[in-house]
């Protein structure tokens, strides 16, 4: 099984980074959306997320180039770290998201499923801290 899954580390890869450089450029496009989601407790809510949304770019770049594929990756994790307060917010709090097409209500199983998916992506991003990923494209360590 180890080996079935460790096909599957190449192409991942190439979907988890553009995801996250589409999510952090979304943080630009309609901060709006962000902001509604930021815990009260916070400060400069608008500056988070615009600091958010370059991180997120910043590590879908960092994880794609094999030099800085590692600390992308645990700047990753660091990253959903800092941002799960906003997850437990949206799910304490039963935040309606503004703006958001076909209303901004996610329903409370969509709030209380963000929780654990932080863990999924969290260990998908430690997947890739080891000191070299083979993506099938000849960059696996010599």
């Amino acid at each position: 099984m180890v080996s079935a899954l460790a096909r599957f580390k190449g192409p991942l890869l190439y979907v988890m980074g553009p995801l996250y450089v589409v999510a952090g450029l979304l943080h630009f496009v309609v901060p709006e959306l962000y902001v509604q989601v930021v815990p009260p407790m916070f400060p400069a809510a608008l500056a988070l997320v615009y600091l958010s949304g370059l991180a997120e770019v910043a590590v879908g770049i960092g994880v794609l180039l094999r030099p800085t594929r590692r600390y992308a990756a645990w700047a990753t994790i660091a990253l959903l770290v800092a941002i799960f307060p906003a997850n437990v917010y949206m799910a304490t709090s039963g935040v309606v998201v503004d703006g958001v097409p076909g209303g901004g209500a996610p329903s409370e199983f969509v709030r209380w499923a963000r929780l654990p998916l932080q863990g999924v992506l969290i260990l998908w991003a430690y997947w890739y801290t080891d000191s070299g990923v083979d993506t099938g494209r000849g960059d696996a360590p010599s």
